[in-house]
């Protein structure tokens, strides 16, 4: 195993289009939402396992979540576990990752993805990582992974690529367009030069300190003025000062969309980045008139389908004459809205917020 590789695993998010299962104090990254067994961190973090040392893999997460990382991720030392101290998007995590691990070892190559997304072909995505960290090294690019779409949809980011070619599959990356409407989406499609932004990026250290500096230079001086204190006694309270001056930016609109060295590997590793209870549903076994019930040990339906449930485990529910709806209680609160209108989740948590404090929330 290449001791030069490293994997930065991002799960610093609330999941709030998840609620009511989904917490401040406990969010979907650290729930078992598939009822495999395993949280979608800790798949994550298996997942990193087949491709660098186990020392070689960090979280960088809201410092509320350290414990919950340390019980889920038993294996992993505490300078592993990087804290934020708030929430700045996702430049802000990739940069005190990057610099920290720049800091230990100038050759060393990164994959950065987040921590509760399904891979459903390990084999395909370890292949795809492994290449990538190998194209990041020889050409000291910024790679991305694009996955070729299935159908014209709004919910994620679009790549555009063009012909140039290195390392015989790295497209030169032409544009990057966020979630699109559905006729421009189904042009995107149409046009077969676009892919989903998966939001998995691979580089040596080297590159992206570099692209820090070209693009986010104020984030790339405060992150180098920890160079003296990373993996040190000190890191942690010094990069929590610092972290308060970080810019709220993402590293797609920072550093990606703007830099001329960026490459994408068009990619197929049955890959869903489950943003929504509809993602969740479409992976779930149904039975013969298309409800998905997890767990389903108490749970008995009449005259209803195509449902998406998730009610506790003890929990007896009986639900008649229901169809194409959502059904989810978790943390004193029950959920129950069209499975077509579950984009008005995120507004609905505001208004908990705003009616009941954060108690719910």
């Amino acid at each position: 195993m290449n001791k030069n590789y490293y994997a930065i695993i991002m799960a610093g998010g609330i999941g709030s289009r998840f609620w009511p299962i989904s917490r401040t104090s406990h969010p979907k990254q650290f729930i078992d939402i598939l009822g495999t067994g395993k949280t979608l961190i800790q798949n994550t973090y298996d997942r990193f396992l087949k491709i660098c040392p186990k020392e070689n893999i960090y979280v960088v997460t809201n410092e509320i979540y350290t414990g919950l990382v340390k019980t889920q991720l038993p294996d992993m030392a505490d300078d592993q576990i990087l804290t934020e101290p708030v929430m700045r998007n996702t430049a802000p995590c990739v940069a005190y990752g990057c610099f920290k691990i720049e800091s230990l070892n100038p050759d060393a190559a990164i994959v950065v993805a987040p921590s509760d997304h399904l891979i459903l072909d390990e084999a395909a995505f370890v292949t795809a990582i492994e290449k990538s960290l190998q194209a990041a090294i020889e050409k000291q690019c910024l790679v991305t992974l694009g996955i070729k779409p299935s159908r014209p949809d709004t919910g994620y980011g679009y790549i555009q690529y063009t012909d140039e070619i290195i390392n015989e599959d790295f497209h030169k990356v032409k544009t990057f367009t966020e979630k699109p409407t559905v006729d421009i989406a189904k042009t995107f499609i149409q046009s077969g030069d676009f892919l989903w932004n998966a939001g998995i990026f691979v580089w040596s250290a080297k590159a992206i300190v570099n692209a820090f500096n070209s693009y986010l230079p104020e984030m790339h001086e405060i992150f180098a003025e920890a160079r003296p204190v990373y993996n040190t006694e000190d890191e942690k309270a010094f990069v929590h000062k610092i972290y308060q001056r970080c810019i709220n930016i993402s590293i797609d609109y920072g550093i990606m969309e703007k830099a001329s060295n960026v490459y994408v590997l068009p990619s197929e590793f049955g890959w869903s980045d489950l943003g929504t209870w509809a993602s969740i549903y479409q992976l779930a076994d149904k039975d013969y008139v298309g409800n998905a019930v997890i767990p389903s040990e108490k749970v008995i339906m009449y005259d209803s389908s195509n449902c998406m449930v998730n009610v506790p485990g003890e929990k007896l529910v009986i639900l008649q004459g229901l169809h194409d709806f959502i059904v989810v209680e978790s943390n004193n609160s029950l959920l129950i809205c069209p499975r077509d209108q579950e984009q008005n989740i995120k507004q609905v948590v505001a208004d908990v917020k705003s009616k009941f404090g954060a108690k719910y929330i």
